[in-house]
């Protein structure tokens, strides 16, 4: 109650606006309600493996010819949304921008996976959010790590336990340029698990985007490792 007096008397001082158009919107939030159904959530048909969508039809479920011949140590990927300028934005804002009140936006447009039944065993499990990590070298520049950033509130809106279970030792270069098997080769040995961590049932890898899924595959491969039993990949979007 007190959260909801302070909000609605900054409404009166600093009226928020919407981050995409302007639009005034009450709250402390950063997207207008027009914004946030203009962008475009992952609906079927799309692959069950690494969310990827498909234009046609296509009856039951399906893995796409990037992921057939994978073998990856997770379950499967659930972006919440096809890439598009609007959620770009956010993501880009929050990472390079230093935009940390949007964290809560991109996390409450995450939850959006969250229907998709098969992430029922999580819910119901209560499985830990596991962000994925950066470097201590990156994290000194940037200041945070934006998956941690979005897996906080995430895990309050959901009822679930955060698990800050993973850390990068070794640095990588970037990977937008890489191919896949590049990708793989550059990651491989750079996470491990923090001392204490102990497996369980299963555990959810959250981050912003997921593009080729070999950052996901080596963090699962790790917790795996580690006894978790099963991983399942949330994120924001899908590159």
């Amino acid at each position: 109650m007190i959260r909801a007096g302070l909000s609605r008397v900054l409404d009166l001082v600093y009226p928020g606006v919407c981050h995409l158009c302007g639009a005034g919107v009450p709250g402390g939030r950063c997207l207008c309600a027009g914004c946030a159904d203009a962008l475009s959530p992952v609906v079927p048909p799309f692959c069950s493996t690494c969310g990827q969508g498909y234009d046609g039809r296509v009856e039951g479920a399906f893995s796409c010819p990037n992921c057939r011949d994978q073998k990856f140590a997770f379950e499967f990927a659930r972006p919440a949304l096809f890439r598009s300028d609007g959620i770009m934005t956010l993501v880009h804002d929050l990472k390079y921008g230093r935009r940390l009140e949007l964290a809560r936006e991109l996390a409450d447009l995450a939850a959006r996976s969250f229907e998709d039944p098969r992430l029922g065993e999580a819910l119901e499990g209560r499985w830990p959010l596991v962000p994925v990590p950066l470097h201590r070298r990156r994290f000194h520049w940037r200041q945070f790590n934006q998956s941690l950033e979005i897996a906080r509130p995430l895990g309050r809106r959901l009822g679930l336990p955060l698990a800050v279970a993973l850390k990068r030792i070794r640095p990588t270069e970037t990977q937008t340029r890489l191919s896949r098997a590049q990708r793989q080769k550059n990651l491989r040995g750079a996470f491990a698990v923090r001392r204490g961590v102990t497996g369980g049932e299963g555990a959810v890898l959250v981050d912003d985007v997921f593009t080729t899924g070999s950052t996901a595959h080596e963090c699962a491969r790790i917790l795996r490792r580690a006894g978790f039993q099963k991983v399942i990949v949330v994120t924001v979007m899908r590159g």
